[in-house]
């Protein structure tokens, strides 16, 4: 396949941050957007029971009132990912306690009312609020009336309350209304710029890309994936059979997932998968099994790259060792 361009983040042009009042956030969480986390979701901007980010494109859903900060899997959350305030204030109520067991029908009747799970709200003045959720059991260490600066630790990343995925959602209110912080007064349109925002130093915009990708066996079951334990760093000689997978978020129809293995001796398998729907998080996968003779030992390369039109968005280069 030729392709006409690259890009490993889509960087639109969106406005520069433009003061609302005075008031302005740094990212909730603390690692590199660009490779440790990612943005999941933003804020549904459709007024109907559609749904669409700032961008209309479909990184949000129905009713989705703040920014999804996630972590790459479930085992990060033992790595204790800092979150932070947004902005300086003074705490205004905090909630703990709540295990990080993921939104399920079998949570859902528990977690009613608590759908934020462990959480922080902040009082910046001046009718703005940050609400932070989601956090990880026994993490928060402030207290209500507390006054805490821009940047200060408030707990750790988790997945409690109703999250799918382990992720910090912020939401961020004035006066009691939703404000999106990437388009505060509403006048971006798709991919036209606004004239403000409320982020210091403004996130780039991934209109979807890779998670993750590994190595295993046969293909991995999607909880294994997403718990971040499908990934297998040595195969054996007689493994049944040799994978590679890509672990996705925002994917659309047409997209492309092209996928291949090289091993000491050339080409394993290779493969291109085209996508039939979007779906805010999916994986693909490709795979070749052992027919009489073991594999080579020896260092194996898998590399996944998602393409959409002529762009390349995303692509991950993982290494294998059999022995």
């Amino acid at each position: 396949m030729k392709l006409t361009g690259a890009a490993f983040v889509l960087a639109l042009p969106f406005a520069s941050p433009a003061l609302a009042e005075g008031f302005l956030l740094s990212p909730p969480i603390d690692c590199d957007l660009t490779s440790d986390c990612y943005i999941q979701q933003y804020v549904d901007t459709d007024p109907s029971s559609a749904a669409s980010d700032f961008t209309c494109s479909t990184l949000t859903y129905n009713g989705h009132k703040g920014t999804d900060f996630a972590l790459t899997n479930r085992a990060e959350i033992q790595n204790n990912i800092r979150v932070l305030a947004s902005a300086a204030g003074q705490v205004k109520g905090v909630r703990d306690g709540m295990d990080d067991t993921g939104y399920s029908e079998e949570t859902a009747d528990s977690i009613e009312g608590r759908e934020c799970g462990n959480g922080v709200l902040i009082d910046h003045g001046d009718g703005w609020e940050t609400q932070y959720c989601h956090l990880k059991n026994g993490s928060i260490i402030v207290k209500s009336g507390q006054q805490v600066w821009e940047g200060q630790e408030l707990g750790f990343v988790g997945q409690s309350g109703k999250a799918a995925f382990p992720h910090v959602h912020l939401s961020v209110r004035k006066d009691g209304k939703v404000v999106d912080p990437f388009d505060p007064d509403g006048k971006t349109v798709c991919a036209t710029a606004g004239d403000s925002s409320l982020w210091k130093d403004l996130p780039d915009y991934r209109a979807g890309g890779l998670i993750g990708a590994g190595f295993s066996e046969s293909v991995p079951a999607f909880n294994d994936i997403k718990a971040g334990t499908a990934n297998a760093e040595t195969l054996l000689p007689d493994a049944p059979a040799m994978v590679i997978w890509g672990y996705l978020f925002g994917s659309q129809p047409e997209d492309i997932i092209a996928l291949s293995i090289y091993g000491p001796d050339g080409l394993v398998i290779e493969d291109d998968v085209t996508l039939t729907k979007a779906q805010a998080q999916s994986f693909r996968a490709i795979g070749k099994k052992r027919r009489g003779k073991n594999w080579m030992s020896g260092e194996y390369k898998g590399t996944v790259t998602m393409i959409r039109g002529p762009q390349i968005i995303s692509q991950k280069t993982i290494l294998m060792m059999v022995e």
